[in-house]
């Protein structure tokens, strides 16, 4: 039986379809009786559909808005 610890670390093959079916049959498995990794692999799939969703190079504005936060960063350190 596969542990908690080797789905997560099989999980991103799994959802890129990358396992053999006798490995797939395992994770499946052990999904079926693990309420938590269901619930983990629910969650990376969010994860995965959003990262699609995201723009491939970043926009002008996150450059500044990653400036603006960092130097809001630096400010709080020197207080």
């Amino acid at each position: 039986m596969l542990t908690c610890k080797e789905l997560v670390a099989r999980s991103s093959d799994l959802l890129d379809e990358q396992l053999g079916w006798r490995e797939k049959l395992a994770l499946r498995r052990h999904l079926l009786l693990c309420r938590n990794c269901r619930r983990y692999l629910r969650q990376m799939r969010l994860t995965q559909a959003t990262l699609r969703l995201l723009p491939e190079s970043p926009s002008p504005d996150s450059e500044r808005l990653a400036d603006h936060l960092a130097e809001l960063r630096r400010d709080s350190a020197r207080r």
